[in-house]
């Protein structure tokens, strides 16, 4: 497995200042079936879920803005959205499994 893309996209400048450290979600225990416990993305791969939580305040949500700072959250997680599109509909050599 890969990691370096899913991390870009983690790790991206823009993508932290929206979003932060807010990627949550329930995880394995122990290292999945067919996986080293050492593996470089083991903190990935234990994830049973991909979860990212933008909480606002009241003020936020009745200012003037805040459709427009809705609109940049999504538009800083689409990468993240993109890049799983891609790696749920592609076989393991890239080719599409949706015709």
């Amino acid at each position: 497995m890969d990691d370096s893309e899913m991390r870009d996209i983690l790790e991206n400048k823009a993508f932290n200042s929206v979003w932060g450290d807010t990627f949550v979600g329930d995880e394995v225990k122990t290292a999945p079936k067919g996986f080293n416990k050492e593996h470089k993305a083991i903190d990935l791969i234990k994830k049973k879920q991909y979860i990212f939580i933008k909480k606002y305040t009241d003020t936020e949500v009745l200012a003037d803005n805040f459709l427009q700072e809705v609109d940049n959250a999504f538009k800083t997680v689409r990468p993240f959205f993109d890049y799983m599109s891609d790696v749920l509909t592609t076989d393991l050599n890239g080719v599409s499994l949706v015709d």
